[in-house]
């Protein structure tokens, strides 16, 4: 019995370690990712309760600000492009045959970064 409980115990350990590693490694790819898994845990419910309308408005309104003399603030910039992806997702939910797709275009909204939004804006 004790035996088994140290195998248990060894393979528990191991897991944890492995998930926590994978995790940083994730990271570490992304300087934003755990501002990114922030806001989509914030917005994930609100932007799942969107019409196409709201959120015409939402990524037009993105589109706006993005041409704007003014710069926006790393939280504005991601909470747009998070709450798009959100919305991406959201449509592969509802359509399983675009699941795939809306999936891409999710992660594609996730992989945006700051910093090349920023250096976009310097040209």
């Amino acid at each position: 019995m004790r035996k088994y409980i140290h195998i248990i115990a060894h393979t528990i350990l191991f897991l944890s370690t492995s998930s926590i590693a994978f995790g940083q490694e994730k990271n570490t790819n992304d300087p934003d990712a755990s501002l990114k898994e922030m806001l989509y845990n914030k917005y994930k419910k609100e932007v799942r309760s969107y019409d196409k309308n709201d959120f015409d408005a939402l990524f037009f309104q993105f589109f706006e600000k993005q041409n704007a003399e003014t710069v926006l603030t790393k939280d504005e910039f991601y909470t747009y492009t998070i709450k798009i992806a959100i919305y991406s997702e959201k449509l592969g939910l509802l359509y399983k045959d675009q699941k795939a797709e809306a999936e891409k275009t999710k992660q594609e909204w996730f992989a945006r970064s700051y910093q090349d939004y920023l250096n976009s804006k310097k040209h």
